[in-house]
Protein backbone atom coordinates (compact mmCIF):
# COMPACT_ATOMS: atom_id res chain seq x y z
CA UNK A 1 0.00 0.00 0.00
CA UNK A 2 1.53 3.48 -0.76
CA UNK A 3 -0.51 6.33 0.55
CA UNK A 4 0.11 10.30 -1.21
CA UNK A 5 -0.45 13.04 0.62
CA UNK A 6 -1.53 16.55 -1.24
CA UNK A 7 -3.69 19.49 -0.65
CA UNK A 8 -1.10 20.76 1.74
CA UNK A 9 -0.70 25.33 1.26
CA UNK A 10 -0.19 28.72 2.64
CA UNK A 11 -3.77 30.13 3.76
CA UNK A 12 -5.39 32.64 6.21
CA UNK A 13 -6.39 31.98 9.57
CA UNK A 14 -9.90 31.11 9.34
CA UNK A 15 -9.55 29.52 6.29
CA UNK A 16 -10.14 25.99 5.17
CA UNK A 17 -8.02 23.07 3.61
CA UNK A 18 -8.93 20.11 2.49
CA UNK A 19 -6.32 17.12 2.23
CA UNK A 20 -6.25 14.15 0.32
CA UNK A 21 -4.38 11.21 0.98
CA UNK A 22 -4.66 8.93 -1.80
CA UNK A 23 -4.16 5.15 -1.40
CA UNK A 24 -2.56 2.98 -4.52
CA UNK A 25 -1.52 -0.71 -4.48
CA UNK A 26 -5.16 -2.16 -2.16
CA UNK A 27 -8.35 -0.85 -1.69
CA UNK A 28 -8.98 1.77 1.26
CA UNK A 29 -11.57 -0.03 2.71
CA UNK A 30 -9.23 -2.41 4.04
CA UNK A 31 -7.23 -0.32 6.20
CA UNK A 32 -7.89 2.60 8.60
CA UNK A 33 -6.45 5.81 8.48
CA UNK A 34 -5.08 8.53 10.22
CA UNK A 35 -3.99 11.75 10.21
CA UNK A 36 -0.88 13.22 11.97
CA UNK A 37 0.38 16.06 12.24
CA UNK A 38 4.09 17.57 13.64
CA UNK A 39 4.53 20.89 13.71
CA UNK A 40 8.98 22.10 14.18
CA UNK A 41 10.01 21.01 17.39
CA UNK A 42 7.23 19.67 18.72
CA UNK A 43 6.03 15.65 18.63
CA UNK A 44 4.02 14.11 16.00
CA UNK A 45 0.64 14.75 16.91
CA UNK A 46 -2.48 11.96 15.82
CA UNK A 47 -5.34 14.28 14.70
CA UNK A 48 -8.26 12.07 13.11
CA UNK A 49 -8.66 8.58 11.71
CA UNK A 50 -11.37 6.44 10.26
CA UNK A 51 -11.72 2.28 11.12
CA UNK A 52 -11.68 0.15 7.71
CA UNK A 53 -15.06 -0.36 8.27
CA UNK A 54 -15.64 3.59 7.88
CA UNK A 55 -18.09 3.40 10.56
CA UNK A 56 -15.84 4.75 13.17
CA UNK A 57 -14.18 7.85 13.30
CA UNK A 58 -12.02 9.47 16.24
CA UNK A 59 -10.59 13.17 16.97
CA UNK A 60 -8.05 15.04 18.88
CA UNK A 61 -9.77 17.14 20.97
CA UNK A 62 -7.96 20.21 19.60
CA UNK A 63 -9.55 19.92 15.95
CA UNK A 64 -13.16 18.81 16.91
CA UNK A 65 -15.10 20.84 15.08
CA UNK A 66 -13.29 21.96 12.97
CA UNK A 67 -11.43 19.22 11.40
CA UNK A 68 -13.81 15.96 9.45
CA UNK A 69 -12.31 12.99 8.17
CA UNK A 70 -14.16 10.92 5.63
CA UNK A 71 -13.16 8.51 2.26
CA UNK A 72 -14.04 7.61 -1.25
CA UNK A 73 -14.10 4.43 -1.78
CA UNK A 74 -14.57 5.00 -5.64
CA UNK A 75 -11.55 7.57 -5.57
CA UNK A 76 -9.40 4.99 -3.10
CA UNK A 77 -9.12 8.43 -1.11
CA UNK A 78 -9.07 9.46 2.74
CA UNK A 79 -10.02 13.27 2.97
CA UNK A 80 -9.29 15.37 5.92
CA UNK A 81 -11.73 18.76 5.89
CA UNK A 82 -10.10 21.55 7.67
CA UNK A 83 -11.77 24.74 8.71
CA UNK A 84 -11.66 27.61 10.94
CA UNK A 85 -7.58 26.66 10.52
CA UNK A 86 -5.23 29.13 13.13
CA UNK A 87 -1.88 29.70 13.06
CA UNK A 88 -1.39 26.81 15.65
CA UNK A 89 -2.41 24.17 13.02
CA UNK A 90 0.66 25.14 10.99
CA UNK A 91 2.74 21.42 10.84
CA UNK A 92 3.33 18.86 7.95
CA UNK A 93 0.53 16.33 7.88
CA UNK A 94 0.88 12.67 6.94
CA UNK A 95 -1.77 10.18 6.79
CA UNK A 96 -1.00 6.44 7.76
CA UNK A 97 -2.63 3.14 7.56
CA UNK A 98 -2.92 -0.62 9.34
CA UNK A 99 -4.83 -3.04 7.72
CA UNK A 100 -8.20 -4.00 9.42
CA UNK A 101 -8.39 -7.59 9.64
CA UNK A 102 -4.95 -6.90 11.79
CA UNK A 103 -6.41 -4.39 14.61
CA UNK A 104 -10.44 -4.44 14.67
CA UNK A 105 -12.38 -3.54 11.82
CA UNK A 106 -14.72 -1.12 13.83
CA UNK A 107 -11.70 0.85 15.47
CA UNK A 108 -9.11 3.99 14.36
CA UNK A 109 -6.55 4.94 17.19
CA UNK A 110 -4.84 8.13 17.34
CA UNK A 111 -1.66 6.23 17.95
CA UNK A 112 1.39 6.41 15.27
CA UNK A 113 3.06 2.98 16.17
CA UNK A 114 -0.93 1.75 15.28
CA UNK A 115 0.08 1.93 11.98
CA UNK A 116 2.41 0.57 9.65
CA UNK A 117 2.01 2.61 6.04
CA UNK A 118 2.65 6.12 5.87
CA UNK A 119 2.50 8.79 3.27
CA UNK A 120 5.65 11.43 2.84
CA UNK A 121 3.43 14.36 4.50
CA UNK A 122 2.40 17.75 3.18
CA UNK A 123 2.70 21.38 4.48
CA UNK A 124 -0.03 23.13 5.87
CA UNK A 125 0.94 27.45 6.89
CA UNK A 126 -1.56 28.99 8.53
CA UNK A 127 -0.48 32.67 8.56
CA UNK A 128 -1.73 35.96 7.63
Amino acid sequence: LQLVESGGSLVQPGGSLRLPCAASGFPVVYYAIGWFRQAPGKEREGISCISSSGGNTNSADSVKGRFTISRDNDKNTVYLQMNSLKPEDTAIYYCAAVPGVTVNEELCDLSGPWYDSWGQGTQVTVSS
